[in-house]
């Protein structure tokens, strides 16, 4: 059948693979292939540690060593036994590899513009192409805990603050909700989490306390491309054992009922009705959970 799913999806591999050169034996014209080409570019953003690099790139030891070799022979990288384990193994680049690392990113980020350029919709694409890298990189999402000030948080509260705009009747303005700040999402009082793909932010949730036994849960988003992947799930449980690492006996929440989707995972997630607790002028439905 012509639009059978499989069908569908292994042209969607076929168009990728050749677009991004994955078959070159010169990827970007740079007289090395996408592997080693993929392993570079991880060391220019920071990683170091071979293991680390290795999963991240999925990577068998074999192609890894063979890999690294390849890029120690043309002088772009220099690996060192690990300080404090001796068993493992720390790469950076030299100063060429700096070069050849920034020459990828000039070439790869023109690719990209050319990508977005032939498009008459690109923000449409880009929606499309985040699904996708989500969806594949689920297992690799990472949730770390940063300051609400930090730019990935400011992000998604920024994000979250728009989608409840749109989604309430009568908008929304978060001057008029409390703490608009998230300033008491910090320890000891509190903690603020951020979902990562790939560095990228894509979703978030706080813990607002003020050091006693009762704390609230605030701030729970995951952005559209992410959604149907459990992530709310993982949010909303990271964060509850921050809670009770920080002693909190009684967990609340508020929420909208046009946020349909949050009132069954609280539901479904152990979390009772009760009676309203606060005069925010947004929520309408309330919940606490005991731990």
């Amino acid at each position: 059948m012509v639009c059978d799913p499989i069908a569908r999806v292994r042209r969607f591999n076929r168009a990728v693979t050749s677009e991004v050169g994955a078959l070159d034996s010169s990827f970007l014209g740079r007289g090395r292939p996408l592997g080693a080409a993929r392993v570079l570019n991880s060391i220019g953003r920071g990683q170091s540690d071979v293991a680390v690099i290795r999963d991240y790139l999925s990577l068998d030891s074999g192609l890894m060593s063979r890999l690294l070799r390849s890029l120690e022979e043309e002088g772009l990288i220099e690996t060192v036994p690990n300080a404090e384990d001796a068993r493992r193994r720390i790469v950076r680049l030299t100063e060429n590899g700096r070069s050849e690392f920034q020459a990828y990113e000039a070439l790869s980020n023109a690719q990209a513009e050319g990508f977005l350029a032939r498009h008459r919709r690109p923000e449409e694409l880009l929606r499309a192409m985040d699904m996708v890298a989500s969806s594949l990189r689920r297992d690799q999402i990472a949730i770390e805990e940063k300051d609400p000030r930090h730019e990935d948080a400011r992000y998604c509260l920024s994000e979250y603050y728009g989608e409840l705009a749109r989604r309430f009747e009568k908008g929304f303005n978060v001057s008029l909700s409390r703490d608009p700040d998230a300033g008491d999402m910090i320890r000891p009082r509190g903690a603020f989490l951020v979902a990562l793909s790939d560095g990228l932010p894509i979703g978030c949730v706080g813990l607002k306390g003020d050091g006693g036994e009762v704390a609230e849960i605030k701030r729970l988003w995951v952005a559209p491309s992410a959604r149907g992947l459990g992530l709310a799930t993982r949010l909303m449980t990271a964060v509850e054992t921050i809670a009770g690492e920080l002693s909190v006996k009684l967990l609340r929440l508020d929420t909208n009922s046009a946020l349909s989707e949050a009132q069954q995972l609280y539901r479904g997630s152990g979390w009772v009705e009760i009676d309203r607790f606060n005069d925010d002028p947004y929520p309408d439905t309330f919940f606490e959970k005991r731990l």
